[in-house]
């Protein structure tokens, strides 16, 4: 199982420290030359990528010309297709339409389950399956999550709500020989109350939680922490490396395994 925080650009380089693969968002590319130059050096080093569509960060996929451009000139290990926010339907489209396209031979192609509520995400989940898509991502901040685990702590009851979902993703026989990518979290100790299937099925998790509590100057306690970071890479993706506290990024990073009883990097 794979392990990637996403961080400002003064720390990329840095992340290798503590990242088991890279996480591309691919409107950087386009937006950034060191983002840009970083990227084009892990390609040419073989590191592993995965390439977003960058929808959590621009609210709608990135454009698709674009897209194209750079599944094809950085060669990611996977790429996940263009998907719509809560909504079933337009994602199994995009899922559909995306499978069209010759692709670099190692290049996987990934979906992320959409849904409007759990039964939606439920039948995306396996229309996905049907079309072939052999690796599923499930994102964090689906809202329907809030009312599938009602708690009085609405970030808890989010990371509650996913765990759920993916145990019950994980028990369908239908989807026995599908693994699964988790797309960020609300709180980082999720990713340790998973069952036996969690190794095994889960390839893949993403998250900047540690970076962002770091930025907020929060260090995780024993047992992380019990909300959601403040900071979001969209407002500090241009931080000064002299205004981050470094050792708070390590010991966040270092936490975050210690406490999901993850591999240590």
């Amino acid at each position: 199982m794979k392990v990637s925080h996403e961080v400002p650009r003064c720390l990329l380089n840095a992340s290798q420290v503590f990242n088991d693969y890279d996480y591309c968002l691919p409107h950087l590319l386009d937006q950034d030359e060191e983002y840009k130059q970083y990227f084009e050096k892990a390609r040419d080093e073989g590191r592993y990528v995965i390439m977003d569509n960058s929808l959590h960060e621009l609210g709608e996929a990135y454009d698709y010309d674009r897209l194209r451009y750079w599944v094809n000139e950085l060669k990611p290990n996977e790429f996940i297709v263009p998907d719509v926010w809560m909504n079933c339907s337009q994602t199994a489209a995009q899922a559909k339409y995306w499978k069209q396209f010759k692709y670099p031979k190692n290049t996987k192609l990934t979906a992320v389950i959409q849904g409007e509520n759990k039964n939606q995400a439920y039948l995306c989940a396996n229309l996905l399956a049907g079309l072939g898509y052999n690796k599923l991502c499930v994102s964090y901040g689906a809202t329907w999550y809030n009312d599938f685990f009602p708690h009085t702590n609405v970030d808890m009851g989010k990371a509650l709500g996913r765990v759920r979902f993916v145990q019950g993703l994980l028990k369908l026989d239908q989807l026995k020989d599908i693994k699964f990518h988790l797309l960020g979290c609300s709180i980082p100790q999720e990713f340790g109350w998973y069952d036996d299937g969690f190794p095994s099925r889960i390839e893949s998790i993403d998250t900047s939680n540690p970076i962002m509590a770091a930025l907020d100057g929060t260090r995780y306690s024993s047992n992380g922490m019990n909300y959601k970071p403040n900071a979001n890479m969209n407002d500090f993706f241009d931080i000064e490396y002299e205004d981050i506290n470094y050792l708070d990024v390590l010991y966040n990073t270092t936490k975050f395994r210690e406490i999901n009883n993850l591999k240590t990097k």
